[in-house]
């Protein structure tokens, strides 16, 4: 199954949106989703299982430019037979969107144009902090946490939303 016909909706662009419900009644069943941390270096990539309960780290990569991010992310997409993504949204703590708020629905807007792939806002407030939190408790050593950071906030991401979408 192509990537372009992967909810249902042919060739039309994909969706993106922060309402669960609607992304959980687009998702073709049996398929996995990957997590999105979208930072300005990085993107930190996680994984769920295809029952949608358990979010694995799968890799970080190093930003460049959309064209090549994309196709490395739908190259994944394709690989592991994904059925949506969920992309972290940098809210401000009061709730407010900056720039990279900003700069992640234009990167969601871009995406579609690429993918049917329904897309999911979650919010990721503290979704770093906690990463960070869990990799010093666990001892990591300040160059290891930079390179686990990221995939393991885009995990924390994904099993918040696998979580809901349970509920």
């Amino acid at each position: 199954m192509s990537l372009m016909t992967s909810h249902g909706k042919g060739d039309a662009p994909g969706t993106t949106t922060s309402d669960i419900g609607d992304f959980k009644q687009r998702l073709a069943p049996g398929r996995r989703l990957i997590g999105i941390d979208l930072g300005t270096k990085t993107i930190g990539l996680a994984l769920s299982d295809v029952t949608r309960t358990i979010a694995s780290s799968l890799e970080t990569l190093k930003r460049t430019k959309f064209a090549a991010d994309s196709a490395r992310l739908l190259e994944l997409a394709r690989e592991h037979e994904i059925a949506g993504l969920v992309l972290g949204l940098p809210a401000n703590l009061d709730g407010t969107e900056g720039p990279r708020a900003q700069a992640t629905r234009a990167f969601a807007r871009n995406l579609n144009a690429l993918t049917a792939l329904p897309i999911l806002l979650w919010d990721e407030r503290l979704t770093t902090a906690a990463a960070e939190r869990m990799l010093i408790e666990a001892d990591a050593s300040r160059k290891r946490r930079a390179e686990l950071i990221d995939k393991l906030a885009a995990t924390l991401i994904l099993q918040g939303a696998l979580d809901r979408m349970r509920v």
